[in-house]
C-alpha cells in the first residue's frame, strides 16, 4: 500500500545552510558584541519572514565537515559548488548583500 505524501507550500527560492558546530565553537562570533550567531544575524539583515513564508531559508545544520578555526562554514543552495568560510567578526552586511546578489536573476543585456 502506497503512503500518500502531504505537500506544503513554501516561498523559499533557496536555502542558506550554516554549520551549527562552527557557530557553537566560536560562541556566536558576530554582531556588535560578538555574541550573535551568523544564522540569526543573516535572517535579521536580510529582513526575512519567519519559516516557510520567507523568500530565502536560513537553516543551521549539523557539522558540514570543514571545521575551519575561528570561522563558520556557509553553503548557499543556489550556488552549491562554492562554500563560504566566514571568519569570526566578518562584515555580515557585506555577506548579506552578496547573498542577495546571488538571488537576482542574471540578464544577458537582452
Amino acid at each position: 500500500m502506497a503512503t500518500e505524501l502531504k505537500r506544503i507550500r513554501s516561498d523559499w527560492q533557496g536555502a542558506i545552510l550554516v554549520c551549527g558546530k562552527c557557530s557553537k565553537k566560536i560562541d556566536g562570533g558576530f554582531g556588535k558584541k560578538g555574541r550573535t550567531s551568523l544564522s540569526r544575524l543573516l535572517r535579521k539583515i536580510l529582513g526575512l519572514k519567519s519559516g516557510r513564508k520567507a523568500s530565502l531559508g536560513v537553516v543551521e545544520t549539523r557539522c558540514l565537515g570543514v571545521c575551519p578555526r575561528g570561522a563558520v562554514v556557509l553553503v548557499d543552495s543556489r550556488q552549491p559548488a562554492e562554500w563560504l568560510v566566514v571568519p569570526r567578526g566578518a562584515d555580515v552586511v557585506e555577506l548579506a548583500a552578496r547573498l542577495q546578489r546571488a538571488s537576482q536573476p542574471v540578464t544577458n543585456g537582452l
